[in-house]
């Protein structure tokens, strides 16, 4: 076994280039394939993280501006949303809203305890709100229905405000009342957001706000969650309704997109998982096509390796060599070139896309309402890698394979004959 390795290292001396360029193949073929997949289940991941924490069978409501005349109102209206729209939305669409709510906005508002202040938006929500968007209360409780019912004066804070108010003395934000522009308000509970962004929100009563700040009943959005929608086509029958009654209650073409805009996360979730299932197929395809030109560049090598040494081998048939030796000594030739260089694409490749993640694992996306991951975690499953490693050395064994088991059917005079 010695004599054999001895033997195999000193082809490799002999024929570097060939060696180098075997291995290359080998190496490139696994790397890129690790690559792509890795970048691929970077943006696969981040679409998964982003969803998981909102309600998939949720509905977003905002106001927009016409772009049709309509009833003989020109187009270019502002449509302001409305307390109507809010009984519109559960009253009308009983068979398919679990619950509605809304939310109307008071930004900058200067939030005080004792010497300290943060500036904040205060978010008037309704309890259901928590149900649609990935706020996760850290301690005590969110708003809930008495709170609404009875227009309480309560808040709740980010814990990164809470700490900015009361960390200095230590002292327990529940329960406590803080000011927030000249009114009162109890802390009832603190929350955590997705990506612990920034502490630029504070809850209060949906009804409290417009109450307190004259909202009259004007509203920013209405956010429902839905049953029975099973299908981008259901839901896109329900948009139309929705469009209907909308545009009953402030006179504009149903047909109108631009006149208010539906975020509807299922039918988002349902066309964007399409879309990552035919990025998901191209990278496999892209990927399997780099890895079968590293297979044909092994096998084409191979081939002239073994053409190239057809007088070695009629030399040391000559000699009393058994076909069987000179076979396994091709095989184990091109299995060991296959499997060190394969290793090292291997390595290289998941180095790289371990450097996506250190570098670009946590990108995200400020999209103003909310905030999403770009890039999460381009790591690809070890025995992905090692299946695309071992396919190659069976590749290249099977391109060492059949010509050396070919060249071994010679007779010694032929191959002492040829070139």
């Amino acid at each position: 076994m010695i004599d054999l390795w001895q033997e195999i290292y000193g082809t490799i001396r002999r024929n570097k280039l060939r060696t180098f360029l075997t291995g290359f193949a080998v190496a490139w073929g696994i790397f890129m394939l690790i690559v792509l997949l890795g970048a691929g289940n970077g943006i696969i991941h981040a679409f998964e993280q982003n969803t998981s924490e909102r309600a998939l069978n949720s509905i977003r409501i905002f106001p927009g501006w016409t772009t049709k005349s309509y009833d003989g109102l020109k187009e270019g209206r502002r449509i302001q949303l409305d307390n109507r729209d809010i009984s519109d939305t559960e009253q009308r669409f009983t068979d398919h809203v679990i619950s509605a709510g809304a939310t109307v906005r008071q930004s900058s508002v200067n939030v005080s305890y004792g010497q300290e202040y943060v500036n904040l938006s205060l978010m008037g929500v309704y309890p259901n709100y928590t149900e649609v968007e990935p706020v996760k209360t850290a301690s005590g409780r969110f708003i809930n229905q008495t709170d609404q019912k009875e227009r309480r004066k309560v808040i709740v804070l980010h814990k990164k405000s809470a700490e900015v108010l009361f960390g200095k003395t230590h002292t327990e934000p529940l329960g406590k009342f803080v000011n927030a522009g000249g009114v009162t308000y109890q802390v009832v509970g603190l929350y955590n957001d997705q990506g612990d962004r920034e502490p630029s929100e504070a809850y209060i009563p949906f009804s409290t706000l417009q109450t307190i700040y004259n909202k009259g009943d004007k509203l920013n959005s209405i956010i429902f969650t839905t049953k029975n929608l099973n299908s981008i086509e259901s839901n896109e029958e329900f948009e139309a309704d929705y469009r209907k009654v909308i545009g009953q209650n402030h006179r504009f073409d149903p047909t109108d997109d631009s006149a208010i805009w539906i975020w509807n996360r299922f039918t988002d979730y349902m066309r964007t998982m399409n879309a990552m299932g035919m990025l998901r197929t191209a990278i496999w395809v892209i990927g399997i096509f780099t890895l079968l030109s590293g297979i044909v560049g092994v096998s084409n090598i191979m081939l002239i390796t073994v053409r190239e040494r057809t007088h070695e081998f009629g030399i040391r048939k000559a000699l009393g060599a058994k076909p069987r030796s000179i076979l396994w000594l091709i095989i184990v030739e091109s299995v060991t070139i296959t499997t060190l260089f394969g290793y090292i694409g291997m390595v290289a490749g998941i180095g790289v896309t371990e450097w996506m993640n250190v570098e670009f694992g946590s990108q995200v996306a400020d999209a103003g309402m909310f905030q999403a991951k770009m890039f999460s975690d381009p790591t690809v499953d070890l025995h992905i890698a090692i299946q695309a490693t071992v396919t190659l050395i069976i590749a290249g064994t099977l391109a060492g394979f059949f010509p050396a088991r070919k060249a071994t059917k010679i007779r010694p005079i032929e191959a002492l004959r040829a070139d």
